[in-house]
């Protein structure tokens, strides 16, 4: 599959959009906090960002090489983080495209349980890197956490799985990641690679790759290994 280079507007349509459609949901609110002694505060407004479901799933699947310990990492595209550019920063950026991180997907409706969160594992892995394991073999790895609390009701499990990397991995050098994934133009143009535990753990903390979620992922599986 050819390399995807930009992502094209085809029609910005947010004057029309209602708020409570698509795949982001923005409640709108006005509030005010009611103190233990039945006070109340001023009225302030309140933005929070829903997705149909509240939960997502990311997977750290690692494996034990010649090389050390090594972590899969999945360069994928980010609307938001491409759509960064022509706008101010407060420091000096690149231009995104393609965002590195580990493996994640939301969790679908009904989904509830470990084991749920084990088989959407499973599926993300299969879908997004080409991996075959049995749900079973995933383990959660840490508590849950929200990313923007103040902003995002969607909570992160983190789950984390040994597995035999791929044959075309052996070299260290990216490869494409499945061209089918789940079916959204947004898959198209991945990239996997493995990186030691160590160095993505460095990659993380120069910036290398910015997905917090990742370095969380890493640490705590650093610590686990430890």
């Amino acid at each position: 599959m050819p390399r995807v280079v930009e992502i094209e507007i085809v029609e910005d349509f947010t004057h029309r959009a209602r708020l409570d459609e698509g795949f982001l949901r923005l409640r709108r609110l006005r509030a005010r906090n009611r103190r233990a002694d039945g006070t109340r505060s001023r009225e302030y407004p309140i933005d929070v960002v829903d997705r149909p479901t509240l939960d997502a799933v990311a997977v750290c699947a690692w494996s034990r090489t010649g090389r050390g310990v090594e972590v899969l990492t999945r360069r994928g595209l980010r609307p938001a983080a491409y759509f960064r550019r022509g706008k101010p920063s407060a420091l000096a950026e690149p231009e995104y495209l393609l965002v590195e991180e580990i493996v994640a997907g939301v969790l679908e409706p009904g989904e509830r349980g470990v084991e749920a969160l084990r088989r959407r594992g499973a599926d993300e892995l299969r879908e997004e890197a080409g991996l075959q394991v049995v749900p079973a073999a995933l383990a959660t790895l840490g508590g849950p956490f929200f990313m923007l609390p103040g902003i995002a009701s969607e909570k992160i499990h983190l789950l984390e799985v040994q597995v035999a990397p791929p044959a075309r991995a052996a070299s260290g050098a990216p490869y494409d990641a499945p061209h089918e994934g789940d079916g959204s133009p947004l898959e198209e143009g991945a990239i996997l690679a493995w990186r030691e535990l160590g160095s993505a753990i460095r990659a993380c903390e120069s910036g290398e790759i910015e997905d917090a979620k990742t370095e969380i992922a890493f640490r705590r599986l650093a610590a686990r290994l430890a």
